[in-house]
């Protein structure tokens, strides 16, 4: 039986120290802790946890410092649940192992999974009622223009003149043909 540890944070800057500590006071070794760094837990796309999974054979078990940390929504966790399972494999959240073979340990990784993601739509809801409230006190104003004012009217008069072409304005201005596209039909309109 091998012990095949998982680490993951959403942002590059973050640090994962302390979710490897946790790991190696788990009994994990440091070449089986597999990581993902920038990706988040609502993603599936998460080469570390591929390798992870990957990694496990009958009997191993996959060991996550907090499950949050695993998935953040409820079919994903089923999906690595099912995958553990049809491999003869354990979940070990801290120090709590769970079989998923097991009507008790599919129960409780269920329960866990629903939180994580109740935890998930907590984050969204607080951060769309942040917006909001901030929008309303107006210092929620969205993407700043790319030109002024008297940039838009400058890149209509030459684009007028029909001396310039789109890639020309675009050159010019520093920005994208979409955007010259985007500036001359808002200023027609």
């Amino acid at each position: 039986m091998m012990l095949i540890g998982y680490a993951r944070c959403s942002r590059d800057t973050q640090d994962l120290a302390a979710q490897r500590a946790a790991l190696a006071a788990l009994g994990v070794d440091e070449d089986r802790i597999y990581v993902d760094f920038g990706y988040s837990g609502t993603k599936r796309e998460r080469p570390g946890l591929d390798q992870a999974l990957a990694a496990v054979r009958r009997g191993d078990t996959l060991v996550v410092p907090k499950l949050d940390r695993l998935a953040r929504s409820v079919p994903d966790a089923r999906s690595i649940a099912e995958m553990l399972t049809s491999k003869g494999a354990k979940l070990a959240i801290g120090a709590n192992v769970y079989d998923p073979t097991y009507p008790m340990g599919k129960m409780f990784f269920n329960v866990l999974a629903t939180f994580a993601e109740f935890e998930v739509d907590l984050v969204r809801q607080r951060t769309r009622e942040g917006m909001l409230i901030a929008k309303q006190k107006g210092k929620l104003k969205g993407k700043k223009p790319k030109l002024s004012v008297r940039q838009q009217q400058e890149l209509r008069r030459m684009h007028e003149t029909g001396e310039y072409s789109i890639s020309d304005l675009s050159d010019v201005f520093s920005i994208s043909r979409p955007t010259v596209y985007r500036t001359i039909k808002k200023i027609v309109e």
